[in-house]
Parts: structure tokens; C-alpha cells; sequence
């Protein structure tokens, strides 16, 4: 009551003073002048720069489920260590509502915009032309967003709008079949790339390659699911919500190829390869904004605007940390960096022992030489440089009598024992320590990504590293994958060529050479920690496999598609003490287990798809349930 009586009075006393106003006022007309501060839906559309504004917010709700500003989920899977949110690793199942995504919120909006642009009576045929093709292309990107996740949802293409009658029957809609979205996103790239700008140098606009890109992504995946869906017959719905048939995949892989070489043969983008250090090269893919030739599609990030990500602020090695005690968040797996292969394109684990001795190594970055340049691109290994500065990363010391001398601190300094008792450092100044998060835990950081700028890592400044989302390599490894899909491998491994090259793997491979261990390696350490390892291992039907729920040790064979990696491994680097030897300060390596990782990684059949919440369902009957859930 009280409340009322208050908002009353403030009610009369705003009457007053507007009536007050207005009897000061000789012009009747005053009260009809448009306040500044509110546009109406007519002013907005027949604007170029506001209908601009419009769709810039539409572009900015993209959906993504791994990217620099979200980069926990990096460490979802066995890529990487989440030093400090170890929950990640002490849970056994994948929740049924993981990488959940039903934003209809986000299609009614571009559907309005689509609407509303189309009645505008200012703009001109080539702004509203190209407005409307980049709408289509949000909406049909939000569309292979949710069937990634969810499988067949409903096709909504007008805005909907509930009358108040009572009845909202004729507002619900079944869910399409899978295929059918696949259908759609591939027909809509296909009817605007036409009218989308052939610019290479637009990077977070709708262009045509961007739509030819994702042509070919779309189509790949549902080729995919078409043919190792057959792996999984119970992953499927009678009426194809779920499950793509086979007999599809054939015509789908067929129009990814296709998609795939009318880009590369437009020769509108290259594989980046402007700096002669090839882990340098690899890494400034994603950092270099200056006639980037690779990149297609990002998400911007620019301090001058405002919007940065924290990601280098997190990441940064805390032994050269520019905010005091923050970094070191992602720590890159034993796992992964072990899947780099040699310069030979063999595949081995890391040469830490000879039968039960260890290796012994001048240089602790002596023992990751001769592999894959992809792999110092991805990853700081110990020795590895950063900024300018050295990535100082020991365990220990490896003591004369075979014990190890470590320290609970970074940097930390300790009296040896005999035979003179110096005081000397114990552990690196970024760890590893287990347990103290941030130090390296699994004894790497992540270099992709990770921003060199100086004031990148504060608080204040952050990074404006742009989120890449589509690049040359990836549709070179989609022309690939189909071609090698429809037994075309001479074709398969001239593309697949091309992006080891840039890598340092200069034996050709041959197209006896391609298999689908092949494939699946090659898109493991091109693309790692960019947002690909979920929906491919979701698509090729291997998730269930690769994370099994299983304690399986870590492989001996990286090139093995489907090796259960249910558990992240560290690989921890000591230096040798013991003075007046030969082997003193030099290094040697140990596989070790972290205690935080108590629990492994278990994907179940249900995972393949997401859960549609009893909400949704209690909403609109018509929707049926994922199975397996």
C-alpha cells in the first residue's frame, strides 16, 4: 500500500509538471515533438547506417560453443587441463543438456528484421539486397547451429505472433527432419552467395565465400551423419528428427566437394604463409588482422570499440604474467601434443625413456624437435618463448640418488643436500606445480589464441585476438574428407598436401595414404582448440568410443582415430643435478597423472544430441524427445 501511495504521488507530481509545462508553452504543437532518444521500427529501416546497427547486434549473437571469450570449454573433452576449475575433470558423464542451443528468440528477431527491411521504402534495391542475404545467412547459421545440437527442430521462416484467442495451436510446429535443416542451410547459402559481396578482405561480414564455406561444412556433416549414423542405429527417430539415411550420404559428400573446390578454385583466399619460422607461422594465423589471406569469417574484438576478451589475460604464462597472479588457465594435454607426428609422417609418442632409463636431453625443448610445426603454433612447450621472454617450466630436480627436490611456490629457491648445500631454484617460475592453479599443471600452456601483445594480459587493456570461425585450411580439409569419402583419394591428398606442407611435412603423402585415421588426425591438430573436436567426433559417430568412460591408459598409437582418451596427462621436465657429471643441467621428462583429474570422460549415446527441456515440450506437444535421454 505504501508503495502505491508513493508511486501515486510521483505519478501526480510528473502530471503537474508536465501540465505546468505546457500551460507556459503558446505552442499547441509542443507536446508532438519527437523525443531524440527513441527511433521507430519505419525510421530505423529506411536508415542504412541504423539498419547496419540493427544487424551488427544480430551478428553479435552468433552462437558459439568454444571460443576465446568462452574458453573453459576448451577443456571440455581431451584437449586440454583446466587448471583451476577442476571440476571438469572429476565428473564422469556429459550432461544431457551439454552444448544445449534452442534460441527461437534470435530467429523471431531475424525474421522481423527480414520483414521490416522489405518494407522499406528508402533503401536502396543493393543495400536492402545485401541486407537480406546476410539475415539469411544468421538465420540459417543459427539453424545448423541448433541441428548440430538438437538434431530436426522446427523451420520457422515469419515471425510468429500470438493473437489472445486463447488458443496457440496454430503457433506450434513439429520438428523438421534432420536432413531437412541440413536441406535448407545448404539451399540458402547456395541462393544468397550470389548476392553477398566477393570480398576476401571482409572478414566479419556475410560474404560469398563465407556462404560457400559453409555450404560446404553443412554438407559434410550431414554426409556424415548420413553415413556413420549406420553405426548407431539407435541414435535415430522413426521419422528422421534424428538420423540422417544412408543412402544420402553419397549425394550430400558429392555437393561438400563441389562447394569446397568452387572456393579454393576461385583463388579468392591461400593458406597463410607469410613468416619463415613455421610455429611462429602457424600461430600468427589467427593473431595477424593485416591482408590476412586464410581467414574468412571472425568474430571481431577491438580495444578502441570497447570489446575485448579475457583469454590472454587467462592464459598468459604466470611465470611472465602481467596482472600479478592470474593466467595459466588452459594447459594443453599430454594427449594432444603427443598426436603431432613426426617429419617423416610417422606417429609416436614422446621419446621420454629407453626401456626403463630415461632420455636424457641438452635443452628441454630438444625432446618436442622434428614433428609437426603445428604443434609450437598450438602449444608452449618447456623452453618455448613467449613475449619475448622464456617459459621457465621444471618440476624438480633430479637429484644424484635418483629423488626429486621440488618446491609448493613458483620460482622457488632450496638448499640442495650434499655435497655443498646451495641454494638453488627448485621449480619453474611457471610451475608445474599440481594443485596450484595457473603453474602449467599438465607442463604446457597454450600459445593459439593467446595474445603477444604487451598489455594484453591486463585487466584493463585484455586482447582483441578475433574469433576465427571459418579458414582456407578447414575447406581444403573438407575437399578432402569428401573426395576421400567418394573414393577420389588422388584428389583427397593433393588437398591434404597442401596444409601439411605449410607445416613442415614435406614427404608427400599418397593417396594410398589416406584413410580415415588420416582424416580425422589431420583436422585433430590443424584445428585444435577452434571449435571443431565436439561436432566432429559427434558427426563421424566416434565420441562414444574416444571418450568411453573407460581408465584406459594414454594410446602408444596417436594415429588411431578412435584410442580411448578419456583422461588428460601431464609430461613433467626435470633438471638434472649433480654437479662435476656430465648429465648435470640437463633434462629428462616424466609422464605424470594429475591428481585432479579423478574422473574420465564418459559419452553416451544420448549425448549426440542434446535434451529438449519438458518446458519446450509442455509448450508445444508436437515436439517429440531426443532418443537415449
Amino acid at each position: 500500500m505504501m508503495n502505491q501511495q508513493y508511486n501515486m504521488k510521483k505519478f501526480s507530481i510528473a502530471l503537474i509538471g508536465a501540465l505546468a509545462l505546457n500551460a507556459g508553452c503558446n505552442d499547441d504543437k509542443f507536446l508532438d515533438i519527437k523525443p531524440t532518444n527513441i527511433l521507430l521500427v519505419d525510421e530505423v529501416y529506411n536508415d542504412p547506417r541504423l539498419v547496419l546497427s540493427a544487424i551488427t547486434n544480430l551478428y553479435n549473437r552468433i552462437p558459439d560453443y568454444q571460443e576465446p571469450g568462452n574458453f573453459g570449454n576448451y577443456a571440455a573433452f581431451d584437449e586440454a587441463f583446466a587448471s583451476r576449475d577442476y571440476n571438469r575433470h572429476r565428473f564422469r558423464d556429459y550432461s544431457f543438456d551439454e552444448w544445449n542451443y534452442w534460441d527461437y528468440g534470435y530467429i523471431r528477431d531475424i525474421n522481423l528484421f527480414l520483414e521490416r527491411l522489405n518494407t522499406s521504402e528508402t533503401l536502396t534495391e543493393a543495400d536492402k539486397a545485401r541486407f537480406a542475404a546476410e539475415a539469411r545467412y544468421l538465420r540459417a547459421n543459427a539453424y545448423f547451429e541448433l541441428v548440430k545440437r538438437m538434431g530436426g527442430v522446427p523451420l520457422v521462416l515469419e515471425s510468429l505472433t500470438y493473437d489472445y484467442s486463447g488458443d496457440a495451436g496454430y503457433l506450434r510446429k513439429p520438428r523438421a527432419k534432420e536432413s531437412e535443416i541440413y536441406d535448407f542451410v545448404i539451399k540458402e547459402m547456395e541462393e544468397i552467395k550470389v548476392i553477398l559481396p566477393r570480398d576476401a578482405n571482409e572478414k566479419s561480414r556475410a560474404t560469398y565465400g563465407l556462404a560457400v564455406a559453409t555450404k560446404a561444412r553443412a554438407a559434410l556433416y550431414a554426409g556424415s551423419i548420413a553415413k556413420y549414423g549406420a553405426t548407431t542405429p539407435t541414435v535415430s527417430l522413426p521419422n528422421g528428427e534424428i538420423g540422417i539415411p544412408a543412402t544420402l550420404a553419397t549425394g550430400y559428400y558429392q555437393t561438400a566437394l563441389a562447394a569446397a573446390q568452387e572456393l579454393i578454385n576461385s583463388g579468392l583466399y591461400s593458406l597463410y604463409q607469410k613468416t619463415p619460422d613455421l610455429s611462429e607461422n602457424f600461430a600468427n594465423i589467427i593473431l595477424d588482422k593485416a591482408g590476412n589471406p586464410e581467414v574468412i569469417f571472425v568474430e571481431d574484438y577491438k580495444l578502441r570499440s570497447g570489446k575485448v576478451h579475457n583469454f590472454a589475460l587467462e592464459n598468459q604464462p604466470r611465470g611472465i604474467t602481467e596482472e600479478g597472479d592470474v593466467g595459466g588457465f588452459l594447459n594443453p594435454s599430454l594427449n594432444l601434443v603427443q598426436s603431432f607426428e613426426k617429419l617423416d609422417n610417422t606417429f609416436a609418442p614422446l621419446a621420454i625413456k629407453e626401456g626403463n632409463e630415461d632420455i636424457v636431453y641438452d635443452n628441454p625443448e630438444d625432446l618436442f624437435a622434428g614433428r609437426d610445426a603445428r604443434l609450437r603454433g598450438t602449444v608452449l612447450v618447456p623452453g618455448s618463448r613467449f613475449k619475448g621472454r622464456p617459459i621457465d617450466i621444471f618440476a624438480g630436480l633430479l637429484l644424484a640418488n635418483n629423488s626429486i627436490l621440488s618446491g609448493d611456490q613458483l620460482g622457488q629457491f632450496k638448499n640442495v643436500p650434499e655435497p655443498s648445500g646451495p641454494s638453488v631454484q627448485v621449480v619453474g617460475a611457471s610451475g608445474p606445480i599440481q594443485g596450484r592453479n595457473g603453474s602449467a599443471e599438465s607442463g604446457f600452456y597454450i600459445r593459439k589464441h593467446n595474445d603477444p601483445a604487451l598489455g594484453s594480459g591486463q585487466i584493463g587493456t585484455q586482447s582483441e585476438v578475433w574469433n576465427v570461425r571459418y579458414r582456407y585450411a578447414e575447406v581444403l580439409l573438407n575437399a578432402a574428407e569428401a573426395a576421400f569419402e567418394l573414393n577420389q583419394p588422388d584428389v583427397a591428398v593433393t588437398y591434404m598436401n597442401q596444409v601439411r606442407a605449410r607445416a613442415g611435412l614435406n614427404i608427400p603423402l599418397t593417396s594410398t595414404d589416406i584413410t580415415f585415421d588420416r582424416i580425422v588426425h589431420e583436422r585433430k591438430v590443424e584445428l585444435a582448440f577452434e571449435n571443431h573436436e565436439l561436432w566432429d567426433y559427434k558427426r563421424w559417430r566416434i565420441a562414444h568410443l574416444v571418450w568411453n568412460g573407460s581408465n584406459t591408459d594414454l594410446t602408444t598409437d596417436p594415429s588411431k582415430a578412435t584410442a580411448p582418451s578419456t583422461r588428460v596427462f601431464a609430461l613433467y621436465p626435470y633438471k638434472i643435478y649433480n654437479p662435476g657429471t656430465a648429465n648435470h643441467n640437463k633434462w629428462v621428462f616424466r609422464r605424470v597423472n594429475l591428481n585432479n583429474v579423478t574422473e574420465s570422460h564418459n559419452f553416451r549415446l544420448g549425448n549426440y544430441y542434446s535434451r529438449i527441456s519438458d518446458g519446450i515440450i509442455s509448450n508445444n506437444p508436437l515436439i517429440i524427445r531426443n532418443p537415449n535421454q
